[in-house]
This record gives structure tokens, sequence and C-alpha cells, in this order.
């Protein structure tokens, strides 16, 4: 039976195994009683993603914008759980905070891309840690990050 496509964070949670679905609902919880004000929660590019809403950002994503600024996104892939925290690739001193502190709340080695933070072992997240990095970056301060970056003209 092929699946389709989640149009709402709790259709895609229910799509997942079930080993998966307890901590993917615990680090979207997380995410969502941490987030600070204005992002607003969605599906965006087939994950859970925390987004700056065009009423607050009108000029939406670069890339394409129809779509609202990313922030944050929670993926459940083949072989790990995906946190996307564009702010950890955006900002050296978040980045920097963050790899320091990691190894206070977890045992696992920290498996990190650009602005991706994967989670190959289940047991071992640390949503401690990762409250408080959802924390530490409002919507002005992504937004005035992020136009330093890519802004044109």
């Amino acid at each position: 039976m092929a699946q389709t496509s989640p149009h709402h964070p709790d259709e895609y949670i229910a799509q997942l195994p079930l080993e998966r679905q307890e901590v993917m609902q615990k680090l979207r919880t997380t995410i969502l009683g941490n987030l600070p004000e204005g992002y607003t929660e969605e599906m965006s590019y087939g994950m859970i993603g925390f987004v700056v809403p065009h009423s607050l950002y009108p000029n939406g994503y670069h890339c394409d914008p129809k779509l609202p600024l990313p922030f944050i996104s929670l993926a459940s892939q083949k072989n790990f759980i995906a946190l996307y925290h564009m702010g950890l690739y955006a900002d050296e001193n978040l980045l920097q905070w963050f790899k320091e502190a990691y190894p206070q709340h977890s045992k696992a080695k920290l498996d990190m891309g650009k602005s991706c933070i994967r989670f190959k072992k289940i047991s071992e997240i640390p949503f401690t840690l990762i409250a408080e990095l959802v924390q530490k970056m409002s919507v002005k301060d992504w937004v005035k990050i992020y136009e330093s970056i890519y802004k044109k003209g």
C-alpha cells in the first residue's frame, strides 16, 4: 500500500513505524514548547517544519518566495532522525555553543552536517539541549541573520 504525502505533522508522525512515532512526537512537542513566538508549524519539504510565516516575513524563502522562511525541520530518515536548524548553519556562535554543549547532554558522538543533526540512537537524543537550542533565536534574530546572508542588492 502506497503512503500518501502527509498534509499535517500529525499525519506525518502517524505514517512512521511505531518505534519512531513516540520519539518524533516528543521532539515535536519539545520544539513547540520552546519555540519563540512568531514561528509556525507546517509541513515543509516533506518534513515537519517550523517557519517564519509570510505574515511576519512577506519576502519568503529566497529559493522559492511562495514558501515561508524555513527555520527548523524534523524528519524521520531511513537510518536516523534528522533535526535541521538553519540558525546553526547561519550563526557560527550558535554552532560553537551547540558543539561545546552537546557532550554534556549526550554520550553519543555528535553526527552533524551543515544544519542537520543526525540521531541514529533514539535513546540518546538530548531533549533538554534541543529545548535550549530552539529558544536561542527569535524570529527577529533569524530574519536579521538570514537577510545579512541572502538579501540581494
